[in-house]
C-alpha cells in the first residue's frame, strides 16, 4: 500500500509539474478600451476564436463574426452580445476553403463597414480532405484563405492605421515542411489516411503562417500595419473536428487532463492584438504572451518569399 500511495503521488506531482509548466499558459492583463475600433475574427463561433471575440467585444469593438457555419455563427454573436453588453457583434458569412467566398465576404464588409482596426486570422482545421478550390484542406483553410483575406483587406488597414494583423499558428510550425510542387499541383500535401498525415499537413499550414507572417511584415515596412503570429498554447477546442471518432476517443484523455480551456487560449492573441509597444517586433512569433524564437525553416526569408509568390499565383493576386 506504502508503494501505491508514492507512486501515486509521484504520478500526481508529475502531473502538476508538467501542467503548470509545460501546458497552462500566461494570462493577458490590460484595460484597455476599443471603443470606435473594429475587429475581425475568424472562426469565432467556438473555442479560441469566440473567447478572442468575446473579450474584444468587451472592451467595446466592433467584432464580425467571420464564420462559414451560419448558425452556429449567429447564435455565437448573440451569445457574445449578451455576456459583453456590446450590441456591435455581427455575423458576416465567410468560408476559407472557398477563394470565391472569401472574395465575397471582402467585398460585403468593405461596402458596409467604414473601418477595420484589427485582423484577427484565428480559424484552422486538422483533417483529411479539399476545399472548395481542389487544395489539401489544411493549406487551404489554415493558409491560402488567409492570405488572400488578408491582402484583400489590407488598404482598409492601412487606411484606419495603426492597425494589426495576427495570425494564429501553432509550435507545430517547427515540424512542418514546405511542399511547393505539391502546393501547385493541388493535391494533398501528405499521403495516407492516418491520424499523422493528419497532424502533419496541419504542422505544414502553420510553418506557412509564420512564413506569410513574416514575409508580410517585410512588405509593410514602413507602414502603420503591424502583424504578428502565436502559438496560442495546448487547447482543448473543436480544432480536430475533422479527425475520426477513434482518433479523437484516443487523444480524450490527454485533452482532459492537460489542455486548456480555449479562454486560456486565447490570451496570446489577445496580446498580439492589444499589446502597446510590440511594434517593432512586427513579423515575430509570440507564445504564453512573449516573443519567442520560431524554428529554422520559420527564419527563412527566401522560402517565406517563395511562399508568397506561390500563393500570389494560387489565389489569383
Amino acid at each position: 500500500m506504502t508503494v501505491q500511495l508514492c507512486l501515486a503521488a509521484g504520478a500526481l506531482c508529475l502531473y502538476l509539474i508538467l501542467y503548470y509548466n509545460v501546458f497552462k499558459g500566461a494570462r493577458y492583463c490590460s484595460s484597455v478600451k476599443l471603443r470606435g475600433k473594429t475587429a475581425i475574427v475568424t472562426g469565432s463561433n467556438t473555442g479560441i476564436g469566440k473567447s478572442t471575440a468575446l473579450d474584444l467585444a468587451k472592451r467595446g469593438a466592433r467584432v464580425i463574426i467571420a464564420c462559414r457555419n451560419k448558425d452556429k455563427a449567429e447564435a455565437a454573436a448573440f451569445d457574445i452580445r449578451t455576456e459583453s453588453g456590446n450590441n456591435q457583434v455581427v455575423f458576416m458569412q465567410l468560408d476559407l476553403g472557398s477563394l470565391e467566398s472569401v472574395r465575397s465576404f471582402v467585398k460585403t464588409f468593405l461596402e458596409t463597414e467604414p473601418r477595420l482596426d484589427i485582423l484577427i486570422n484565428n480559424a484552422g482545421v486538422v483533417g483529411r480532405g479539399h476545399t472548395e478550390d481542389d487544395f489539401d484542406l489544411a493549406f487551404g483553410v489554415n493558409h491560402l484563405g488567409p492570405f488572400l483575406l488578408t491582402n484583400l483587406l489590407l488598404e482598409r488597414l492601412q487606411k484606419c492605421g495603426p492597425s494589426r494583423v495576427v495570425t494564429v499558428a501553432s509550435i507545430g510550425h517547427r515540424l512542418g515542411k514546405a511542399h511547393f510542387p505539391l502546393m501547385t499541383s493541388k493535391k494533398d500535401l501528405v499521403s495516407g489516411q492516418s491520424m499523422w498525415r493528419n497532424l502533419q499537413a496541419y504542422c505544414d499550414s502553420t510553418l506557412c503562417n509564420v512564413l506569410f507572417t513574416r514575409e508580410l511584415a517585410n512588405r509593410l515596412e514602413g507602414t502603420s500595419v503591424s502583424c504578428f503570429c502565436l502559438h496560442p498554447g495546448y487547447i482543448n477546442t473543436e480544432l480536430s473536428q475533422s479527425l475520426s471518432l477513434w482518433q479523437q476517443l484516443l487523444l480524450m484523455p490527454f485533452t482532459k487532463l492537460f489542455l486548456q480551456d480555449p479562454e486560456g487560449g486565447a490570451q496570446t492573441t489577445l496580446h498580439c492584438a492589444l499589446q502597446e509597444g510590440i511594434e517593432p517586433f512586427s513579423g515575430r512569433y509570440f507564445s504564453n504572451c512573449a516573443l519567442q524564437q520560431v524554428g529554422a525553416k520559420g527564419r527563412d526569408d527566401a522560402l517565406a518569399k517563395k511562399l508568397w509568390e506561390v500563393s500570389e499565383r494560387l489565389a489569383s493576386l
